[in-house]
């Protein structure tokens, strides 16, 4: 049965989040030959259009208004919510971001329907769609489905790949006039403290430091491999309760899930709560000086030794396979 699928498309920093493209392609498997329409807010976002609808989006509804230049539940959940009224979806996807995990049930409870959260894979079983999520901080995987209703799920990044780009494809591009109201929140200012560059949670490689890294500065040979691999720079609960970086760099149980093809951890014990928020990525390498550090149970690669003797060796040697490759 094919069905209409909304995806809401989300913006950082001014461009689109690699998930809202991963979003679309799990629209289209629930889609089943359906409609997928993705859904922009903000206060100046119908230009984004094009590259949801060349990434598999059929049609784009936009909903421009200056109360939704930044997020607020109160003011995106106004949006999306006429979007529903008008469209009448059988489904509905978000990525599993900050905005997602926040907006995501006040939708659901709204329209009064369940959501299954942090979906990783999406398959077909015996004809139904089945999906699959990670529980008890990704020691056990459970298997959902939705029997009846809206299926309203949110997706974690890095887990679902997009459809291929087609620079040909074109798409119906619509903007829709929602008047929003009594806001209880008004965004001000907005000040970041995360450092410039990559994405965290959607980083294809990540370079993250522990409390073995010593200082703030012990960071540096991290961000100069993340640099050069075109990373970013996570770091341990550890590493943040010791003030050597900023909490939103925090990877685990109560900061950051993510899921790269490769995740390097460098003076990093492995305590439980931190393997809870990386133990899913692809490929994981471990530089510790103890050879007896947990985080090797769960690396791919380990390399015991000093980090701030083998990163800069790491480093010198991806520059030198880049610059040969170049």
């Amino acid at each position: 049965m094919t069905k209409k699928v909304l995806v809401l498309g989300e913006l950082r920093d001014g461009a689109l989040r690699n998930v809202s493209f991963e979003a679309i392609a799990a629209g289209k498997k629930i889609a089943a030959g359906g409609e997928v329409i993705a859904v922009l807010i903000g206060d100046s976002v119908k230009s984004y259009s094009e590259d949801l609808i060349k990434y598999g989006a059929d049609k784009v509804i936009a909903i421009e208004d200056e109360k939704l230049k930044h997020y607020t539940s109160d003011g995106f959940s106004q949006a999306f919510l006429a979007v529903t009224e008008k469209e009448k979806p059988q489904g509905i996807i978000f990525g599993h971001t900050a905005l997602g995990k926040d907006l995501s049930p006040k939708i659901a409870s709204k329209l009064n329907i369940g959501l299954i959260s942090d979906v990783t894979a999406i398959e077909e079983e015996d004809g139904e769609t089945v999906f699959t999520r990670p529980i008890f901080s990704g020691k056990a995987f459970e298997k959902k489905i939705i029997s009846e209703g809206i299926v309203f799920v949110t997706v974690r990044p890095n887990n679902i790949d997009p459809l291929p780009k087609d620079e040909g494809r074109t798409g119906e591009v619509n903007g829709l006039a929602v008047e929003i109201k009594d806001l209880r929140t008004i965004i001000k200012e907005v000040v970041r403290k995360a450092s410039e560059g990559v994405d965290l949670s959607e980083a294809k490689v990540i370079i993250a430091g522990g409390r073995g890294v010593k200082s703030s500065e012990g960071f540096e040979p991290l961000k100069e491999l993340a640099d050069v691999l075109g990373g970013a720079v996570g770091a341990s609960r550890g590493a943040c309760d010791a003030d050597y970086c900023d909490y939103s760099l925090q990877i685990g149980q109560t900061g950051k899930v993510v899921t790269p093809d490769l995740y390097i951890a460098c003076g990093i014990s492995g305590a439980i709560q931190h393997m809870a928020g990386m133990s899913n990525s692809k490929v994981i390498v471990a530089i510790n000086k103890d050879p007896e550090a947990n985080i090797f149970n769960v690396a791919d690669y380990g390399i015991v030794g000093d980090l701030f003797e083998v990163v800069p060796l790491l480093t010198d040697e991806f520059r030198k396979l880049k610059v040969s490759s170049d």
